[in-house]
């Protein structure tokens, strides 16, 4: 869910309040920026795998590609946008305390360590599986 932010803005004395929704704000200039970089292709493929969360076996089948061609084309997409991100002026998109204007805190609070917290391997996780047809 969403927060709505009180900043104060500009320096000196042009100094203003404003309230801005960053979540919202850092998740469209990701994916504008993402589809201004990539061709048409590589966009396509970033949408299905990484927005959409599919997994390369469906990505192969549903864009008509090998497997070798599909990691080459993810790895060159992480190379990309990584970039892009990072190069991105005035207000890079990565790293994110940038970009939210926060400062970087070395200690993490213990609801963070629990949300970071990865899932423990005894549990085999499926990847997500979108319907492929119609169910009646």
């Amino acid at each position: 869910m969403s927060h709505v932010r009180f900043e104060i803005v500009g320096g000196g004395g042009d100094r203003r309040p404003i309230w801005s929704r960053k979540d919202e704000e850092y998740v469209a200039d990701f994916c504008l920026v993402s589809k201004r970089y990539l061709d048409e292709f590589e966009y396509k493929l970033f949408r299905f795998h990484f927005l959409l969360g599919a997994d390369w076996r469906l990505c192969c089948r549903h864009l008509k590609m090998d497997k070798g061609i599909f990691f080459h084309a993810v790895y060159r997409i992480q190379q990309k946008l990584g970039r892009a991100f990072r190069e991105l002026k005035p207000y890079p998109l990565f790293p994110l305390d940038e970009y939210f204007g926060d400062v970087v805190r070395k200690e993490l609070s213990l609801e963070s360590r629990n949300v970071l917290r990865m899932p423990s391997s005894k549990k085999k996780r499926r990847g997500l599986r979108p319907p492929l047809r119609k169910v009646a």
